[in-house]
């Protein structure tokens, strides 16, 4: 046991007293209340004199423990049973038998066995099929019971401890990234899917892009599982969220990948990518505003005098390529178009006071493949490595010259400098009125890139404790 962590004074002393007698073996809290009093312990799997202990997830709750009796009590076990199918529940009997032997560190002990309660097949104990689902699995049994007792908004968004994966069907690109328990990040993916394309004008998401982001959806859940990755989520923004065929994408996603799928509201994006972009910036400096330029919509967050303010603006570079710019050199005429039409919209969207206190005093903070691809076309690098693109800073007027350049450019002649990543080339230029735009509004003398971005901010909510709230954003 002496490489686990220490169980806190105050932990062993609220779970001893609600099991009314000494832990005989190491645990650790792994679902709070908001008050902080333990709802679900994880325990090892073998008490401290060596003997096997099959349930991993132990409730400790005593309205919750006192509920399930009850439901117990009044045949609870067989009725669930019946109400679930036996090919899900072995699969949440076998996940829970792997977690709990990848757990084990003694080997001068007999294993423990079975699975949810120490069982093998069926259902035997609703206490411990709950305490699972509220630890993050997605067990079946455990999901009708915190529907019948009132327990479904405890829940964890993850397993404690064990790799997430991420995946971010944006407007433009699908992109993936797993990180391993403590938030480490094992994989980044990116690929060109342009799941946006006819959106705007159709409405819906047309066959050939949801072909070809379920496609790529496949290639992550191998890529995934092979990182030792079986829990995450899968969000959607613009593109999805302003279709009207989005519950379709929605079922077909979540069967490719086998993860729950959210179509963000234009606040969780925002909030999902500040959270992910102020995580890794140094203490002390301007307010960060964080703008994510994507493919159908741009997110703006900020924090100001303590509040957080957010905007959703359909301002996306593919949006704006495909409403205003087209794929081609820009005539002077469409630039203006273009650049009145960024203009006009955040005019008439950021009319909080605060977005106007807030000139001349951020930092902005670009996220996305807008602000990626400026970052590698200024370092004219040819092969990306984020540790060279990641944190970069481009002068405002660095991003006018750039957008002088490459509008005078076809695709094909963008695609010839080092840094333009293949795929971009067609929808950068909008990109850049629109990040060129927002950094004159807010008087920024520069951009600083992150590649922290959404990813991680959904990563990080995946891994934090349900006690701080279901809310997205913050």
């Amino acid at each position: 046991m002496s490489d686990r962590p220490e169980v806190p004074v105050e932990d062993r002393r609220a779970v001893e007293a609600r099991l009314g007698r000494p832990a005989q073996a190491w645990f650790r809290v792994v679902v709070r209340r908001a008050s902080g009093e333990p709802v679900v312990i994880e325990n090892a799997p073998h008490l401290d004199d060596g003997t096997p202990l099959p349930t991993l997830y132990w409730l400790v709750d005593p309205p919750l423990v006192e509920a399930v009796s009850r439901v117990e009590a009044a045949g609870g076990v067989h009725r669930y049973e019946d109400l679930v199918s036996a090919t899900d529940l072995a699969a949440t009997h076998a996940r829970y038998a792997a977690r709990r032997d990848a757990r084990v560190r003694r080997v001068d002990a007999p294993r423990p066995s079975g699975g949810v309660g120490g069982t093998r097949t069926g259902v035997k104990c609703l206490h411990a099929h709950l305490a699972n689902y509220l630890a993050g699995d997605d067990d079946p049994v455990g999901a009708l019971v915190a529907a019948e007792v009132g327990a479904t908004a405890l829940r964890r968004r993850a397993v404690a401890g064990e790799p997430v994966a991420v995946i971010d069907c944006g407007s433009n690109s699908t992109r993936l990234l797993v990180t391993d328990g403590e938030g480490r990040a094992l994989v980044r993916d990116m690929r060109i899917t342009r799941l946006a394309a006819g959106v705007d004008a159709a409405g819906r998401l047309a066959p050939d892009a949801r072909a070809r982001t379920m496609h790529v959806l496949a290639q992550y859940r191998e890529r995934f599982v092979a990182a030792g990755a079986h829990q995450g989520l899968v969000v959607a923004t613009s593109a999805v969220r302003d279709a009207s065929n989005a519950e379709q994408f929605v079922e077909e996603a979540a069967a490719v990948t086998g993860l729950r799928v959210r179509v963000l509201s234009g606040r969780e994006e925002a909030g999902l990518s500040y959270r992910g972009a102020v995580a890794g910036l140094e203490p002390g400096g301007a307010p960060p505003l964080v703008v994510d330029v994507g493919g159908g919509s741009t997110e703006l967050a900020l924090t100001w005098e303590g509040e957080f303010h957010w905007a959703s603006l359909q301002l996306g570079c593919v949006r704006v390529t495909e409403r205003v710019t087209g794929t081609g050199v820009l005539d002077e005429a469409t630039r203006r178009a273009a650049r009145r039409l960024v203009d006009d919209t955040l005019r008439t969207e950021l009319t909080d006071p605060a977005w106007a206190a807030a000139v001349g005093q951020v930092q902005v903070v670009g996220l996305a493949g807008t602000a990626a691809t400026l970052a590698q076309l200024q370092a004219g690098l040819r092969d990306y490595r984020r540790e060279d693109v990641h944190h970069q800073r481009v002068g405002t007027a660095d991003v006018a010259a750039w957008l002088d350049r490459l509008a005078a450019e076809t695709p094909a002649q963008r695609l010839a400098h080092a840094g333009m990543a293949p795929g971009r080339e067609d929808v950068l230029v909008a990109g850049l009125v629109v990040l060129h735009a927002i950094l004159e509004r807010f008087a920024a003398p520069d951009v600083l890139t992150s590649e922290d971005d959404i990813l991680d901010g959904a990563a990080a909510w995946l891994r934090s404790d349900a006690s701080t709230g279901p809310d997205l954003a913050r």
